[in-house]
């Protein structure tokens, strides 16, 4: 939004801004804020920084937990949720020192070291993705974990479960998978999704367009123009933000959570991404299979080849894996194909144009810190291309048929995803050196993800579940 402290020393005077606001992204990928007034912004805030307390966000530990952080004043944005007149931005996160220094741990340091290391090795100038945004808005919801009661409570107005309510009812309700871009009156969160969307335009996101999805009780989708990877992990936190504060203030929750309701469609976030070198693409080859070139196919395959380990870092909830199973659209087979909703990679039929030659990776999900995943993404691509990894060498398909449909002696011929998040994180670190090429992933920080998930996984194993009950209460 700003290029320089004058820019937005004039905006606050003229706009009567009170309030700077800034937003750090922590490891697993939440933003935490720190707020000061803004008459107490000055260039030197831009070079010595704010300090505070990096063992709190997950990333060092406390011996060594000192930092500061510089804010961007090019990811500035009005926030239109604080009562007092707001200004927002990012911050970038600094080891102290003369000078200081980024901190390598750094989420938003380590996309900017993906992207370098791209334009490094000569394959390309930049990498373009475009995330979809899935998400369930709900009326309420409830939760607890106690040593004598577990449960969780959810209620959506037009979920077809409250077609029998005879306290508040006017009808049209959602039939059970039935939500694929329904229309009003079914369709109770069109205005609610037409506010998100203006509250991101103004402020620098362009949206595509927004629909409901395929779950009836308030599964919606949101779809945002492409940016270059560190631009669209910035703005996928902003989302996100906007998306549920916007819905709180309607006195609704939204959550992008894989899988809160069993037997309905999950959230996932595919991720359609390119290559671009001197403004040309290089994924397109009007002679490749589906048009793409030997470049595109080799970053094909290095995603395939990683896929199990991109899975710790892309689908990093214990949540991401009810969400990975067969029957909703959500991939678990290993392969690519062109207009296939089934494979980890799917190749779109409508994109024809040189420009628009892409492919989607579709297994992840919005748990994910988006400049780790990202940038995970970036680094498996690279690797095949530098190691000229083919995906139909290596048995990945293409499979352009229904991978739920192929008979059981096929099926076994295609390898999967990992069915839990121990699995994924047993690949990640057995499979993880790709992450590291050009210094962009530390390899500590990969040891604090792994063990932070750990105990994530552990945490949920050990709680009884209600199911269970159920199964052998009596036995």
């Amino acid at each position: 939004m700003f290029n320089s402290f004058e820019e937005l020393q004039k905006y606050c005077q003229q706009f009567g801004i009170k309030m700077i606001d800034f937003k750090m992204i922590d490891l697993l990928g939440r933003w935490r804020h720190l707020t000061i007034p803004a008459s107490r912004f000055t260039p030197e805030t831009l070079t010595s920084g704010i300090g505070f307390d990096g063992s709190n966000y997950g990333y060092a530990p406390v011996e060594k937990s000192d930092m500061v952080f510089i804010p961007d004043l090019r990811s500035a944005f009005t926030d239109p949720f604080c009562e007092v007149p707001t200004i927002s931005m990012i911050g970038d996160i600094f080891v102290i020192g003369n000078p200081h220094r980024r901190f390598e741990q750094d989420p938003r340091t380590i996309a900017e070291a993906a992207e370098t290391y791209l334009r490094s090795t000569g394959i390309a100038d930049e990498m373009i993705i475009g995330p979809e945004f899935e998400f369930f808005v709900f009326d309420h919801v409830s939760y607890e974990t106690l040593p004598h009661r577990t449960g969780y409570r959810i209620d959506a107005e037009q979920a077809e479960w409250n077609s029998g309510n005879d306290e508040w009812n006017l009808g049209f309700k959602i039939p059970h998978k039935g939500g694929y871009h329904i229309d009003i009156p079914f369709d109770v969160l069109y205005n609610l999704r037409s506010k998100m969307c203006l509250l991101l335009e103004e402020r620098g996101v362009k949206v595509k367009y927004h629909h409901h999805e395929v779950a009836g009780p308030g599964q919606v989708e949101i779809e945002v123009e492409f940016g270059s990877l560190r631009e669209m992990a910035d703005k996928t936190m902003l989302i996100k933000y906007i998306v549920r504060n916007a819905a709180f203030q309607a006195g609704k929750t939204a959550t992008f959570m894989p899988k809160p309701l069993v037997g309905e469609a999950g959230n996932g976030m595919h991720v359609h991404m390119h290559l671009f070198k001197n403004g040309q693409p290089i994924f397109y080859d009007e002679a490749g299979y589906s048009g793409l070139s030997q470049h595109a196919l080799y970053f094909i395959g290095g995603i395939l080849k990683h896929a199990p380990a991109l899975c710790a870092l892309t689908n990093p909830s214990t949540n991401s894996y009810k969400r990975l199973v067969p029957g909703y659209e959500a991939p678990v087979s290993i392969c690519f194909a062109t207009a296939n909703r089934s494979a980890v990679i799917r190749i779109p039929d409508y994109a024809k144009l040189p420009h628009q030659k892409r492919f989607e990776y579709r297994a992840g999900d919005a748990t994910c810190n988006p400049y780790l995943a990202y940038s995970a993404m970036l680094m498996a691509g690279i690797d095949g291309i530098l190691n000229q990894i083919d995906p139909t060498e290596e048995g990945y398909g293409p499979y352009d048929l229904n991978l739920y449909h192929l008979p059981e002696s096929e099926k076994k011929k295609v390898k999967s995803l990992p069915t839990s998040l121990d699995a994924a994180l047993d690949a990640l670190e057995a499979d993880y050196e790709f992450l590291l090429a050009g210094n962009v992933f530390p390899k500590r920080l990969l040891e604090i993800w792994v063990d932070q998930k750990r105990k994530e996984a552990s945490r949920v194993s050990l709680a009884p579940h209600p199911a269970e009950f159920g199964l052998y209460y009596d036995l």
